[in-house]
């Protein structure tokens, strides 16, 4: 055999397998529903109207001209909301005259029982520049189903009931739309520079 058929049986070989796998991965696609219903990136955000703890309405347009940062949880939580509030509390003061600049939204998942009022006192052990929203059980909802946010009342053994609910921090850019979780476990001025980046 010469020697320039044996170079090419190879390659020959090599193209008909990388053929193969590519017709089965159309297959694959196909059988699984077609190319054309490739499940596109979900979306994270969307309209809502809630009114803050000094009884202002807001929405999905107050949002917009400066990056934001919303957290969900509720005024009864024993833990893990004070420790983010806190936690975002020492971001934004590290901020200093650019907080001003920011949204920072704390939403309440828990409409039974929070209130403007409840809100207003709750938030004043924090940052003065983080804002609470309160609505009701349909707009909590609404709000909850459109940035993906799990919130379920889980009752104890007194009667009461606490919440169990997504902690993320979720930073929204000047248009209002969804950048990426917000990782405030680290120093309160890396954390600063950060959220700067999208002044």
């Amino acid at each position: 055999m010469p020697a320039e058929a044996k170079t090419i049986r190879p390659l020959v070989v090599v193209a008909a397998f990388a053929g193969s796998l590519i017709v089965g991965l159309v297959v694959v696609l196909w059988l699984l529903g077609g190319l054309q219903k490739i499940a596109a990136p979900a979306t994270i955000g969307g309209p809502f109207r809630l009114t803050d703890q000094n009884g202002q309405v807001v929405t999905e347009q107050s949002l917009k001209g400066k990056p934001t940062l919303i957290f969900f949880g509720f005024t009864r939580c024993p833990d893990v909301c004070p420790t983010s509030l806190f936690e975002l509390s020492q971001v934004l003061a590290a901020m200093g005259p650019d907080a001003d600049r920011v949204n920072a939204y704390f939403v309440s998942v828990d409409p039974e029982r929070d209130t403007p009022a409840s809100m207003k006192d709750y938030l004043s052990s924090f940052d003065p520049h983080l804002k609470g929203l309160v609505g009701t059980p349909e707009a909590t909802a609404k709000i909850e189903k459109s940035y993906r946010v799990y919130a379920k009342k889980v009752p104890l053994k007194d009667g009461d009931y606490t919440m169990d609910h997504t902690a993320l921090i979720y930073l929204m850019d000047k248009s209002g739309n969804f950048v990426a979780p917000f990782n405030i476990k680290r120093k309160p001025e890396d954390a600063a520079t950060d959220l700067k980046r999208y002044l």
